[in-house]
C-alpha cells in the first residue's frame, strides 16, 4: 500500500473536480487547478492543463499594479511560454509583452518553500508576494509566512534546488 502526499492528494481531487466539471459541460476558466505546463524558457508554469490557462487566468500584471490578485479577461489573453495568459486590460498586457520575465511567477508559480525542500508544490494565485519586484506564489498561507519569515534563505535553498526540482517536473 503507497502513501500519497498532501500535494498528490490535492492533485487528484482537483484531476476529478475537472473530468466532473467537463462531463456536466461547464468551463473551466473559474477553476484553480495547478498543473505543469511549459513556461519561461527554462521554467515550467502551473497553468490548466484543458484550457492552457497559466495561473489560473488571474492577470500577473495586477499583482503589480493593482496589489490583488484579480481575474484577467477572455478576450485580453497573450499566449507565451506555452501557456495562455490573461489581463485586466490592454495596458497590463503590452507590460506582459514587453517583459514577461517581470511579470511571471518565480518558479513557474511554484511554491518557493516547496522548492527549497526539494518538492513540486503548485502555488495558488491567491496566496502570493512580491519581493524585490519578483512574483512568488504559495500553496497556502502557512507557506507564505514562512517565506516572509526567512525569505533570503528559502530563495537561496530553492535557486539551488530548483535546477533538480525541474527535471521532475512533466511536460
Amino acid at each position: 500500500m503507497t502513501t500519497m502526499s498532501i500535494a498528490g492528494r490535492f492533485r487528484k481531487a482537483w484531476m476529478c473536480v475537472t473530468v466532473l466539471v467537463a462531463a456536466l459541460g461547464f468551463g473551466l476558466s473559474g477553476i484553480l487547478l495547478p498543473q505543469a505546463g511549459w513556461g519561461a524558457t527554462t521554467e515550467r508554469v502551473v497553468s490548466d492543463p484543458a484550457s492552457g490557462l497559466a495561473i489560473s487566468g488571474f492577470d500577473p500584471v495586477g499583482y503589480f499594479t493593482d496589489a490583488a490578485a484579480k481575474f484577467g479577461r477572455p478576450d485580453i489573453e497573450e499566449r507565451y511560454a506555452g501557456a495562455v495568459w490573461r489581463f485586466r486590460n490592454a495596458g497590463n498586457r503590452a507590460a506582459f509583452v514587453a517583459h514577461p520575465a517581470v511579470y511571471m511567477p518565480q518558479f513557474g508559480g511554484y511554491d518557493p518553500v516547496g522548492i527549497a525542500a526539494g518538492k513540486s508544490v503548485a502555488g495558488h494565485p491567491l496566496h502570493w508576494a512580491i519581493k524585490d519586484q519578483r512574483l512568488y506564489l504559495f500553496y497556502d498561507a502557512q507557506t507564505r509566512a514562512a517565506f516572509l519569515a526567512d525569505t533570503a534563505r528559502i530563495l537561496g535553498d530553492a535557486e539551488r534546488r530548483w535546477p533538480a526540482v525541474e527535471k521532475t517536473l512533466t511536460p
